[in-house]
């Protein structure tokens, strides 16, 4: 079956041979959907007959949300430290103690569960793609199980198994990473895609990290890096030494930092959502952007530090600051996503990719950042099939 979603305001289509600038922009816009794919990008007027028409109503559409970063598989609720934490009290990475505790202690149903309550709540919101990471078992069999619960929902599954140092090995942290790049790896590859490692005081140095990323990558697993969230640190020039996909947070950045990911092929994925939620220094994303650096946009959601599932909250985030402009922000939430997670097939929307969009209810897509908190997606296809 085809559908013809017609008389678009204006499609941002990241592809800049159909439109105006990066964004690709195209007014009084179609956009013909058949099967799982776009098969043509075009005027309103000139839009090809098709099985189904759907009328746009002089709203926008954008390509689905790609959020490249998050923490769903998960148990229990932090509400007493985040209340702490906005009543004074700084973060720091022991806090994942207490979902671990919680996420152990969860059966692989309720696990399952709550990971398909946030991918609803993100769906809503526009996001069509999504990553997650395992990272709050911190065992063996917890590890493992996470992972397999994340790929029954997604292809972009993440081994964390070094998040912190597990509470067991707290006067051993030698031993678990022996153990996240031993029989737990052994475990939990053949699940994931990615291995991501928190390097940052107080979880791994980048020795410990980069002994976990080459061990993934002997195991076929792509690096992603936590990188320079809390302060400065290894992380970033780790993470390009060894040709991770991203490096995520990049909050503290040195010069020779952003020098790097210039010049490398790693993404710098920003989380805004981690700083509103701890009053933590925002990312300079136009230092990054004016050096020439691929910035993406993901939500981070996770129930300690990042407590959000929607890309439209980070979007406006962004534009109020860090720096970025509208257009910026609406790439970096989508195409720069899919960047990240090195996909070419989404974040944009031009013959040949797959018809993930979301319409929203407002004449431009600038009116994510200009209408923050509003709900503005009204529908979404995923796959070429409309899911709201």
């Amino acid at each position: 079956m085809s559908t013809a979603i017609i008389n678009i305001s204006s499609l941002v289509t990241n592809d800049p041979s159909l439109g105006e600038g990066p964004l690709g922009l195209v007014q009084d816009a179609a956009v013909i959907i058949d099967g799982d794919r776009v098969a043509w990008i075009g005027e309103s007027s000139k839009a090809p007959a098709t099985d189904n028409a759907v009328d746009a109503g002089g709203r926008a559409v954008i390509p689905g949300f790609v959020d490249s970063h998050s923490h769903l598989v998960f148990a229990g609720d932090r509400t007493a430290e985040f209340n702490a934490r906005m009543s004074g009290r700084s973060y720091s990475a022991g806090g994942i103690r207490t979902t671990v505790a919680a996420t152990r202690a969860a059966s692989d149903a309720e696990l399952e569960a709550n990971l398909t309550r946030y991918l609803t709540e993100a769906l809503r919101q526009g996001t069509t793609t999504f990553e997650t990471k395992s990272g709050y078992g911190l065992t063996t069999h917890d590890e493992a199980r996470a992972l397999r619960i994340a790929a029954a929902h997604t292809d972009e599954v993440t081994y964390l198994g070094a998040h912190i140092v597990a509470p067991e090995f707290a006067d051993d942290p030698d031993g678990y990473v022996s153990l996240v790049t031993g029989e737990m790896l052994d475990a939990c590859a053949p699940h994931a895609r990615w291995v991501d490692v928190f390097c940052e005081k107080g979880a791994f140095d980048g020795d410990q990290a980069r002994a976990i990323l080459e061990a993934g990558k002997r195991h076929g697993l792509v690096p992603r890096v936590h990188a320079n969230q809390l302060g400065h640190g290894p992380g970033v020039q780790l993470a390009v030494e060894v040709g991770a996909a991203s490096a995520d947070h990049c909050t503290h950045l040195t010069d020779a930092d952003v020098e790097a990911l210039a010049q490398g092929t790693t993404v710098a994925t920003l989380l805004p959502g981690a700083e509103f939620s701890t009053r933590a220094q925002w990312p300079d994303a136009r230092r990054l952007l004016d050096a020439g650096v691929t910035v993406a946009l993901s939500t981070d959601c996770n129930p300690g530090s990042s407590f959000t599932s929607s890309m439209p909250f980070c979007v406006a985030l962004a534009v109020r600051d860090m720096g970025m402009t509208p257009d910026e922000a609406v790439w970096s939430a989508t195409a720069g996503g899919a960047a990240a997670l090195r996909r070419t097939d989404i974040g944009r929307l031009s013959p040949g990719a797959r018809a993930d969009l979301a319409l929203l209810d407002a004449p431009s897509h600038v009116h994510l950042a200009y209408r923050p908190g509003v709900p503005l997606v009204s529908a979404v296809w995923r796959r070429g099939v409309r899911e709201l």
